[in-house]
């Protein structure tokens, strides 16, 4: 799969190297081309990146995602969207009502916003990842979160989203109170 990861930080860096080693063909795009990308991946212009990807990942600071969004938005549609961004201390965390503004036929997927990073660079045994996804998307979705090395869980469309935005903020008090982030959630059924 032709991943476009726009966002070098923890977790775009994470999840793009994570990839790459797992055999997806991965580019990492920031507001500047440089050839010092993590996991020594060049990164590249927003445009490059995501022309001919079949996901695009979404890993910016939640506040920059309208701004990106109205300079991309069109060349999303009909292309898997993955929102991992959190907005913290906006009406929603997840940028789904910014993703359907600008690219309307996009494929919204909201996953990789509930963990911290270092969970993805080294996922605990049985560990769960609990996702939204349209169903033109959910395959595709579950393949990411599997080549991560969680399992995925899938708790409804895209309009599940803000249920997926309510593990972040339980994610974020038990990691506060036990003063570590390597933490994660396991589904029992």
């Amino acid at each position: 799969m032709r991943i476009a990861v726009i966002g070098t930080g923890n977790i775009g860096g994470t999840l793009g190297t994570r990839w790459r080693d797992g055999g997806h063909d991965v580019v990492f795009a920031a507001r500047s081309s440089r050839t010092d990308g993590p996991g020594g991946i060049r990164v590249v212009a927003v445009p490059d990146a995501i022309d001919g990807a079949n996901a695009v990942v979404l890993a910016v600071p939640g506040g920059a995602v309208a701004d990106l969004l109205a300079q991309i938005g069109g060349s999303l549609n009909g292309t898997v969207v993955v929102d991992a961004t959190n907005n913290l201390g906006a009406a929603a965390a997840n940028a789904r009502g910014a993703v359907v503004a600008s690219a309307p036929s996009a494929r919204y997927v909201r996953a990789f916003n509930t963990l911290g990073w270092e969970n993805f660079a080294e996922p605990m045994a049985d560990a769960d990842l609990f996702f939204a996804a349209d169903p033109a998307a959910r395959e595709v979705a579950e393949q990411l979160i599997r080549d991560v090395g969680l399992r995925p869980v899938y708790v409804g469309d895209a309009d599940a989203a803000s249920t997926v935005d309510a593990l972040l903020g339980l994610w974020l008090a038990l990691a506060r109170q036990r003063g570590n982030r390597r933490l994660a959630f396991r589904a029992i059924w």
